[in-house]
């Protein structure tokens, strides 16, 4: 199915998602199908896998577990709902840690995973720091980094009390070790960004 068949206008759920046979890669943000941008660049995926890598290290033998894309979360509107009709927001983070084995089913992560982190394309930008930023914030996401593969910088956000972000004061840039407010793991961006 492309997608253009279905509405693009319309509202749709998990249940629907699901059915599809697509081919290419969407997600659902707010019920609404936001097409995947075209392959990523080569930058682009020398990060993900740098960052994968250290993450997959890091965590081996322990609880939490590392997923990258394509990989569907589920984000329900409330966080004790589960029922596929009622799930209207479906991503493919670059990169996820879930920390929860019961999120964890043969379909992806059901529930907020504890860390997610997005590398940007020029054409993912808007979408990873605006749309995604407010649901993940708003479907209790603990941590979620913006990572810029071009600028080679890293943008870090902690859920506070309330349950808003709270961000780093300033970008963290090569030469510099961040570590992760969720799970304590520190990470190098110099070998995050190293070619």
């Amino acid at each position: 199915m492309k997608v253009d068949e279905p509405d693009l206008g319309g509202t749709y759920t998990y249940a629907d998602y699901y059915a599809w046979r697509w081919e290419e890669m969407v997600e659902l943000i707010r019920g609404k199908i936001v097409k995947m941008s075209p392959a990523p660049g080569s930058r682009h995926q020398r990060v993900v896998m740098n960052l994968s890598g250290l993450l997959w290290s890091s965590f081996r033998g322990h609880r939490c577990q590392v997923f990258t894309a394509p990989f569907d979360v589920r984000l329900p509107l409330k966080r004790s709902d589960t029922n596929d009709q009622q799930i209207v927001n479906v991503v493919q983070p670059d990169i996820c840690v879930v920390c929860d084995p019961e999120k964890i089913d043969e379909r992806g992560c059901l529930g907020a995973p504890d860390w997610i982190i997005e590398v940007l394309s020029q054409s993912t930008s808007r979408k990873d720091l605006r749309d995604k930023f407010d649901l993940y914030e708003e479907a209790g996401v603990r941590e979620y980094w913006v990572v810029h593969p071009q600028e080679g910088t890293i943008l870090v956000y902690v859920l506070d009390k309330s349950g808003k972000y709270v961000g780093s004061a300033k970008p963290f840039v090569r030469g510099d070790v961040v570590r992760s407010g969720s799970t304590g793991i520190a990470l190098s961006l110099d070998e995050i960004f190293s070619e």
